[in-house]
């Protein structure tokens, strides 16, 4: 149905005639909502927001100025955990998304964080999962398959790769890389790159790090504070003093131990036994 005149609604806005708006959604100028679509009373949409067609947005769902959304993307449902009792909880997607086919987001917990977010600049590919209370940043893109159990966190500009699988309550660090097909059981440093069933650290994301404008000298300092705070022989709370002592200064390597000390005793992904390997080929 077209949105009744109770509908907060800007004259601006169109509607298919096959889909429908519940009174109470909030729809943005010039949002565009395809054939077939469902809105839900509690949905607000953003100027310029597109529903490309038979997408359901559901819950307390916000959608940020021109993202598009593409099929079958179900976002805003409750999540998918026991503990939760029904109340009120809020999914967040943040301006200029690319959301494709099939995508679902879920909204937060009633006994946890009670919100998902996700951030500008996102490119969630087909069938990606963000789970609830989730929380992720500006500029992160998933390959299509990628998804995230409950209550992680992953930073700006993050990729994961296609099939990836983040387990409940990981961290993945700002600009980490994480391969295609990769389980990620423990927490990913910023910058880092994993890769592997169980994943392991592969080194660095040098190829994002030199995106990002990182110099030569640079990625050489960040290089060897990678080998002291994976060093066997000692302690990982020895290294990352003598990281600190050698490499503190530079601002990326205070921004890894930051990472790494911040959140008390966590799994991290670490290299495999046979070495830490840096990405010395990317050059």
């Amino acid at each position: 149905m077209r949105p009744e005149p109770g509908l907060r609604a800007q004259m601006q806005a169109i509607v298919h005639p096959s889909s429908i708006v519940e009174p109470g959604a909030e729809l943005g100028a010039g949002v565009r909502i395809g054939p077939f679509c469902h809105v839900g009373p509690d949905v607000r949409l953003a100027a310029g927001v597109e529903l490309k067609s038979h997408v359901v947005v559901t819950g307390a769902t916000s959608i940020g100025e021109g993202t598009v959304v593409f099929p079958q993307a179900v976002l805003g449902e409750p999540p998918q955990n026991v503990r939760h009792k029904g109340g009120r909880t809020t999914l967040t997607i943040g301006r200029d998304c690319v959301i494709r086919e099939a995508v679902t987001a879920h909204a937060g917990t009633d006994t946890s964080r009670g919100a998902t977010a996700i951030g500008d600049g996102c490119m969630l590919m087909a069938y990606s999962h963000v789970a609830h209370d989730c929380i992720v940043g500006n500029n992160v893109t998933f390959a299509n398959g990628a998804t995230l159990a409950g209550h992680c966190e992953v930073g700006d500009g993050a990729i994961l790769g296609g099939l990836s699988a983040v387990h409940q309550f990981v961290r993945i660090g700002h600009h980490a890389f994480v391969g295609g097909t990769t389980g990620i059981p423990g927490d990913v440093i910023p910058y880092g790159m994993a890769i592997g069933n169980r994943a392991r650290l592969r080194g660095l994301n040098i190829v994002g790090l030199k995106r990002s404008g990182a110099t030569r000298q640079e990625l050489q300092t960040l290089r060897a504070a990678y080998r002291m705070l994976f060093d066997r022989a000692r302690p990982v709370a020895d290294n990352v003093e003598a990281v600190r002592a050698a490499y503190g200064q530079d601002p990326r390597v205070a921004d890894i131990l930051d990472f790494v000390t911040s959140r008390g005793k966590r799994m991290f992904c670490v290299p495999a036994v046979s070495g830490a390997h840096d990405g010395d080929d990317e050059d």
